[in-house]
């Protein structure tokens, strides 16, 4: 049985000079709004999820594409997650999975609080931005067939 949140709101602080994260909105077990109203472009969020340096999505997740090398098997695969999770649920694992499971070790891509062991240059921001995370969620969403 999911486990269901209360509404509700969060809005981070400053993460660095003139920059805030924008604020969203918990619904039970998403974040049925994209960030900032913005609308995600499936292709570059592909290129984030395969890129090994901001998303760095594949070393945890096996992706839609078994070509692609070096693939963990820590998280769940990506393939057909379109089919099993709506947008508003992709976008709130991706923005903070703790809120769901507390003991989740996947990391959070728009939450700059409460963090350990965060490089001083990282320190403050947010490891994704709003437009890069609902372009994940957008390619996600995609990923309907197994």
């Amino acid at each position: 049985m999911k486990r269901l949140l209360p509404a509700l709101l969060w809005l981070a602080g400053s993460c660095g000079p003139g920059l805030a994260l924008e604020r969203y909105t918990i619904v039970g077990d998403a974040i049925p709004a994209p960030l900032g109203g913005l609308a995600g472009n499936a292709a570059r969020g592909e290129a984030v999820v395969r890129d090994r340096e901001r998303g760095n999505c594949l070393i945890c997740h096996q992706g839609a594409d078994a070509s692609e090398p070096f693939q963990g098997t820590i998280g769940p695969s990506l393939a057909g997650v379109g089919a099993r999770l709506s947008p508003g649920q992709i976008r709130l694992r991706m923005v903070d999975g703790a809120v769901l499971n507390p003991d989740t070790v996947m990391p959070p891509y728009f939450r700059v609080e409460g963090l350990r062991d965060v490089a001083p240059a990282y320190r403050g921001k947010p490891a994704l931005s709003a437009q890069e995370i609902e372009d994940v969620v957008a390619y996600l969403a995609t990923l309907e067939r197994p």
